[in-house]
């Protein structure tokens, strides 16, 4: 096999999104959609000249697949990869992999049974250059021990119209969250990409703050590493313009990421040494500041590279995935934490008790007294969310 037939199940924003590109793979061949607006998989099918289905059971046991990318509202992730496991296809999920770490845990237990099978997540925010420059930053040791970091990501703005255009949308029931399960598994991937994951956190968490939904639209979460460091994770979906803005302090100087540029205020020596010989009650240190370079690929069209290395490592078994989806649990773990610790009020451990967040989530759905409006179609333009 020199190509991957690849199924497309859900066609809406991003499902839609993916069909612009996944041709111009050379590792992959599109040979079906699936969505159950069986007239928008028909239209799809048409114009790609592929086979429409209008459920992900008759897709599975058709043959015509080796593998499945998974876009659709969260909650039908796990189920969809279990079935698609079963049926040994390869599968490249959407973010977030699941809605909770038990429902992740799921997908994982039932991957491992099937060892010959690749499981993929679609984290492209590991592609890009400063991200991938950064990391190797931090590996490397350049910035000494990390005392603590700060990630400001508020520039996700979405407006009312975002929320009403899908009945799923915004909901305990349809979404499982807000900004934590939808907007932000993308850094809250990178976070733990980059640091690891905290041991406890504790978050606050405002509800609707902004819009008419019954989720959180406005997180603020404070964290703490084994090793004594700190952390903060800021986030929201109702300011503008917003901030995105990475701070890692360590014990060689501080560094910013912000604008697509990557500052360094490198110092002369380990802060920490310097502390403890210096014999000035008020010294000061010499520091260099840098703009630390980084090669950015033209046309580089993320999702893009996550298919085709993904398809390459379908093809070959040696082959590196962009993230493996055993990998995406750390991030629902690390938002499942968030969420619990604001609307409870508490600290969360973690490895965190997931029986407590899955009674928490049936509670909020079972009790929710929020009616949702009737979906009205919205315009889209998915550029002005990378």
């Amino acid at each position: 096999m020199d190509k991957v037939r690849f199924g497309i199940i859900g066609l809406g924003n991003m499902g839609g999104l993916h069909l612009t590109w996944i041709n111009e793979i050379p590792e992959v061949e599109l040979t079906a959609v699936c969505d159950i607006d069986a007239e928008k998989a028909d239209r799809k099918a048409k114009e790609y000249n592929v086979r429409s289905f209008h459920s992900a059971d008759e897709l599975f046991a058709s043959g015509c697949v080796d593998a499945v990318l998974i876009a659709v509202p969260h909650y039908s992730h796990t189920p969809l990869a279990i079935e698609a496991f079963k049926h040994g296809l390869h599968v490249l999920c959407e973010k977030p992999i699941a809605v909770t770490k038990s429902d992740a845990q799921k997908m994982i237990d039932e991957h491992a049974k099937h060892p010959e099978l690749r499981f993929g997540l679609m984290f492209q925010q590991r592609t890009h250059a400063a991200h991938k420059k950064i990391k190797k930053l931090i590996d490397s040791g350049e910035f000494g021990r990390i005392q603590r970091v700060n990630w400001i990501i508020t520039d996700w703005f979405r407006s009312q119209s975002y929320y009403d255009s899908g009945s799923w949308r915004a909901t305990w029931a349809g979404e499982g969250g807000g900004v934590l399960l939808n907007q932000c598994p993308h850094n809250l991937d990178l976070f733990q990409w980059f640091f690891g994951l905290p041991v406890m956190v504790r978050s606050y968490v405002s509800i609707g703050k902004y819009h008419d939904i019954e989720v959180e639209d406005d997180v603020n979460t404070f964290c703490r590493f084994a090793d004594g460091s700190t952390g903060n994770f800021i986030t929201s979906t109702g300011e503008y313009p917003g901030t995105n803005r990475l701070e890692i302090m360590g014990t060689r100087g501080r560094m910013v990421f912000e604008n697509d540029v990557i500052r360094f205020r490198r110092t002369e020596e380990d802060v920490n040494d310097f502390c403890r010989s210096t014999p000035e009650s008020f010294p000061s240190m010499t520091t260099w500041d840098i703009e630390v370079p980084y090669q950015v690929q033209k046309d580089h069209k993320a999702h893009k590279e996550v298919i085709r290395d993904f398809a390459r490592a379908v093809l070959d078994p040696k082959a590196k995935m962009v993230a493996e989806g055993e990998e995406g649990i750390r991030s629902v773990e690390f938002g499942n934490a968030m969420l619990y610790s604001g609307l409870k009020d508490v600290e969360v451990p973690i490895p965190m008790d997931t029986a407590k967040y899955d009674e928490m989530l049936q509670e909020l759905i079972k009790n929710s007294r929020y009616v949702k409006k009737e979906a009205k179609a919205a315009k889209v333009d998915m550029g002005n969310s990378f």
